[in-house]
């Protein structure tokens, strides 16, 4: 299949230096352009310092194929941007398997956390472990994402609920990201739930964590702020003040948002000029329409609405009729979402939310590198970053189609093969 690419996306960046690598052979889902995968087949890809230099037809390079890079690599499949997950918990220790075989045999959520489960389950874990425990912990996991195509992760906070152990899980973010050679963007959520220091004292503990997110900031370990604006969670005047807050810091923010209930949080958000809302379940068209105005993306959590079991789907014709971008991430946590693969999670959107294959794969790279205010990756173009995954698929629609198995045969951030 081919289909007409932009003109941008052909273009070559030639200069006087070779380029570092060149793949030929291969079929591109750019994403180059509003629809369609932006295919073209028997195409090639070079890249030089981290960055495309060529996306376009074999056919059309711009010299002898040996003579253009250090090293040439022929290749069959398909390659696809790098996939970007912009919502994930993966930084934690221990886990809740117990309590899903507790919930599976009929146990309330009330009878699990008397028993000594639920999120403090968690937060207990994470400030019993050490910084290199909990990292040990946390790298298999971001290792399987990397493992699946993901070249960026966003990873936040909020099983901590203190200052030291938000910290910690902070800088195991960064960790991570240094020992996989990917791009981390760390969300400070201590606005997460009440820690026990404050379980009567919620309007406390949202003043609490004002005081930390400058010295979190300080530090560099914030990229941005995110709540959990949720009648069981934090109220839209508590996650207020904590957005003004950090909007007084420079941080863009984003929110847990109208999973549960609609208290507006999706509105509250995009009027913050939010990155993204995320679960959305119960968005009104009302915040649709400030999503759309404000450039909102809502980040769809098909893992967590799997495992749940809901029913109630976020208001997807809606986000379509005003434009809002949807992303697709995978909420890997403990509790809710011990998901493992973002293609996983693209998979169960189209099952659960109805999206196209396209829409899954722009989901979980364009609109996902926009939740994350980064324009530089989620498409395959000159001067993009040279984050790709190199698929053993004859047609994208197969990375939205399969469920489980091994499809990934090289992952590339910057232009170096990291699985």
């Amino acid at each position: 299949m081919t289909e007409t690419a932009s003109p941008d996306s052909r273009s070559a960046d030639t200069g006087d230096a070779r380029w570092d690598g060149l793949i030929v052979g291969v079929s591109l889902a750019t994403l180059d352009g509003a629809d369609g995968y932006g295919g073209i087949a028997d195409a090639a890809l070079g890249w030089r310092g981290g960055r495309l230099t060529y996306v376009g037809p074999r056919a059309g390079l711009p010299g002898p194929e040996d003579a253009l890079a250090d090293e040439l690599i022929e290749a069959r499949g398909w390659i696809t941007p790098g996939l970007v997950d912009c919502h994930t918990h993966v930084v934690f220790a221990g886990d809740r398997a117990r309590e899903f075989e507790m919930r599976l045999r009929g146990e309330s959520y009330e009878a699990i956390a008397r028993a000594g489960g639920g999120i403090l389950s968690t937060v207990r874990a994470v400030r019993e472990a050490d910084e290199d425990t909990l990292l040990a912990q946390s790298l298999p996991r971001a290792k399987a994402l990397v493992a699946d195509g993901v070249t960026t992760l966003e990873i936040k906070s909020g099983y901590g609920l203190d200052l030291a152990s938000e910290r910690r899980m902070l800088r195991v973010a960064r960790r991570l990201g240094e020992a996989l050679g990917i791009t981390v963007r760390t969300t400070c959520l201590a606005a997460h739930a009440l820690p026990p220091e404050f379980s009567d004292d919620a309007d406390g503990y949202i003043d609490a964590v004002i005081e930390w997110l400058p010295v979190l900031h300080g530090e560099g370990l914030v990229d941005a702020v995110d709540a959990f604006c949720e009648g069981i969670g934090f109220s839209p005047d508590q996650t207020r003040r904590l957005f003004e807050a950090a909007r007084s810091l420079g941080l863009p923010v984003k929110l847990h948002a109208d999973q549960l209930s609609d208290l507006g949080g999706a509105g509250l958000a995009a009027a913050f000029d939010g990155l993204s809302a995320d679960h959305v379940e119960y968005t009104s068209e009302d915040s649709v329409r400030a999503m759309a105005a404000h450039g909102t993306v809502a980040v769809l959590l098909p893992g967590a609405f799997h495992v749940l079991r809901e029913t109630r789907l976020p208001p997807l014709d809606a986000f379509r009729a005003h434009g809002v971008p949807m992303a697709v991430a995978t909420d890997c946590n403990p509790g809710t979402a011990p998901l493992l693969s973002l293609r996983q999670a693209m998979q169960l959107s189209c099952t659960h939310f109805r999206l196209t294959p396209e829409e899954a794969l722009r989901g979980a790279t364009t609109h996902a590198a926009r939740a994350l205010g980064l324009d530089d990756r989620g498409v395959l173009r000159t001067g993009a970053r040279a984050d790709f995954v190199l698929w053993d698929i004859a047609h994208p629609a197969e990375l939205g189609y399969w469920l489980g198995g091994r499809l990934c045969r090289g992952v590339f951030a910057g232009g170096r093969l990291i699985a």
